[in-house]
């Protein structure tokens, strides 16, 4: 892959005391699967983001473990409920232990 993978993230900044919060992630991401085979012949090594995390001031909210065939460009979406302002934090973890980071900083009022 040529450039570093990239996170983006959509939650709102603001919200009410007691709502419920959509977030929506998109990582742009190969996830290559190790079955395809490059131009010499030879198979080309399996690199997936295999597992994804969400926390909230420390505390999980979201957990997933992916697979192979999860497609390029991964988007996941979840909700939780914040009961206090705090940040919010996802973790990307791919195959050959990089980490990708994003955070987010939501305001309960």
């Amino acid at each position: 892959m040529s450039t570093r993978p990239t996170p983006r993230v959509r939650v709102p900044g603001t919200i009410k005391a007691g709502d419920t919060v959509e977030v929506k992630t998109l990582i742009s991401h190969e996830m290559e699967s190790g079955q395809r085979r490059g131009q010499d012949g030879k198979p080309i090594p399996r690199k997936i983001i295999n597992r994804f995390t969400a926390t909230f001031n420390g505390k999980p909210v979201f957990d997933a473990d992916w697979h192979a065939s999860i497609s390029a460009n991964p988007y996941q979406s979840f909700f939780f409920k914040p009961s206090e302002s705090g940040e919010l934090k996802m973790v990307w973890k791919d195959d050959d232990g990089s980490e990708y980071t994003a955070t987010s900083r939501i305001t309960v009022s």
